[in-house]
């Protein structure tokens, strides 16, 4: 069975062209946790730890109630088919977060005013690409 996989490798997600802020926003609390909520998570508590892959089944693992005894089979499931990457996600979407990918593909989240994240930006050794718009042109 092909494997697909959502990882970078040394790129840097900028937020979306239609980007509503000009300053990162954490993800408002809800009742039930958002994808945004879990993503922003994973990443800020553990920066550089995780790959795109881990974040993308980790929060779909936890939205679906998975255990950890069928977390390996639901994974291989799960990459079988081709799934959205974290161009795709809210936090580079709509809050404002840039989205880097070091050389080993582990991610970590700089906000777009940060210092850091316009360090990445003049670095001409790291890729970019931005997030995929909210609304079409």
């Amino acid at each position: 069975m092909k494997q697909h996989t959502t990882n970078y490798f040394n790129t840097l997600i900028e937020p979306a062209e239609d980007c509503p802020v000009s300053q990162a926003q954490i993800p408002p609390e809800k009742k039930e946790k958002t994808l945004a909520n879990l993503q922003y998570e994973m990443i800020v508590q553990y920066p550089y730890r995780f790959s795109s892959d881990d974040i993308v089944f980790g929060c779909f693992a936890l939205k679906n109630d998975i255990t950890e005894t069928e977390k390996e089979t639901a994974r291989t499931q799960f990459f079988s088919k081709g799934q959205p990457c974290l161009r795709s996600s809210p936090l580079a979407k709509r809050y404002g977060f840039g989205i880097h990918h070091n050389a080993e593909g582990k991610v970590a989240l700089f906000p777009l005013e940060s210092k850091d994240y316009q360090q990445l930006l003049k670095d001409d050794s790291v890729h970019k690409v931005r997030a995929m718009r909210s609304k079409r042109k």
